[in-house]
């Protein structure tokens, strides 16, 4: 049903596209909800699956998912991406939202809000991955709230936080250091400037060319044909043709083309085909030892 709500072309919902000011002024100006009409439409969504209700609920609720997002804007990723992700999470917590329990709709659905635009920005903050454990996660939320001064933090400031957080120092640490670390493009283009010039593209060495490797991979091939081709003149005429037919033509021939020509079923073409496979295996494992 979640999924009914969030792809649903009935609810007509405004989106964050290039005009971001007037998609805020737009959901500001969406009136707010009493705690009895909430009551009625949640109970209506609840009891009869009423998507206008539903519509109704998450377009009241739009501009929280605004304010939650605009809090979010310290971590470089864009405010109408960071609002999308949050909308996603609101649709959720109205599907899940019980009238029954006496709390308000905001109340419950900030933690949705929230845990969709965590997501979002672990996914997208950084090109490696900054937090995998759940520790980490933790951290990356917390990290510079706790922090109390710019730099490193020295060795009683790292226990303090692991203290505070629930965490291991060496967590910690770890943490830290991944925040400070920058992304850098591995093939810088020729306007990046000079702080590029230390980029992966810039030092590893290229060895596709080297003469002796290609010389080296050229031998290799011809090695692995010659034992190919002295493995299937092993075979019985009908296992090789099974497998030129089936793996070294251009066009695949079907199991039951050959099950037709072989007068056979094509349970056992599939048979004499996987054991020819096997012998091609156990002859070319032979020859390299």
């Amino acid at each position: 049903m979640t999924r009914a709500l969030v792809q649903t072309a009935d609810f007509n919902l405004p989106v964050p596209g290039s005009d971001l000011n007037g998609y805020i002024q737009a959901v500001n100006r969406i009136p707010m909800l009493s705690a009895e009409e909430e009551r009625d439409l949640a109970t209506r969504l609840q009891r009869d699956n009423d998507l206008e209700a539903a519509r109704r609920l998450i377009l009241s609720h739009l501009r929280y998912v605004v304010h939650v997002a605009r809090s979010y804007t310290g971590y470089g990723l864009p405010l109408g991406d960071l609002i999308q992700e949050g909308n996603i999470g609101l649709m959720k917590a109205v599907r899940r939202f019980d009238p029954a329990v006496g709390v308000r709709l905001v109340s419950f659905a900030v933690h949705w809000i929230r845990a969709e635009i965590h997501e979002f920005i672990l996914r997208n903050w950084r090109i490696v991955k900054v937090a995998t454990t759940k520790a980490q996660r933790k951290l990356f939320f917390n990290l510079r709230k706790a922090k109390k001064r710019l730099g490193w933090f020295n060795g009683e400031e790292i226990e303090a936080v692991a203290r505070d957080l629930g965490v291991k120092a060496e967590t910690v640490r770890e943490m830290e250091s991944r925040l400070s670390g920058q992304d850098i493009a591995f093939d810088p283009g020729e306007r990046d400037d000079d702080e590029h010039s230390y980029a992966p593209a810039a030092y590893l060495q290229d060895n596709s060319q080297d003469p002796a490797r290609l010389v080296e991979q050229d031998d290799w091939s011809a090695h692995h044909h010659e034992a190919l081709t002295r493995a299937l003149a092993g075979l019985d005429a009908r296992s090789r043709t099974i497998l030129e037919e089936r793996w070294l033509s251009d066009r695949k021939t079907t199991l039951q083309a050959l099950a037709d020509r072989f007068g056979v079923s094509a349970e056992r073409i599939r048979q004499l085909e996987a054991n020819a496979i096997r012998q091609l295996r156990q002859s070319m494992e032979a020859e390299a030892a």
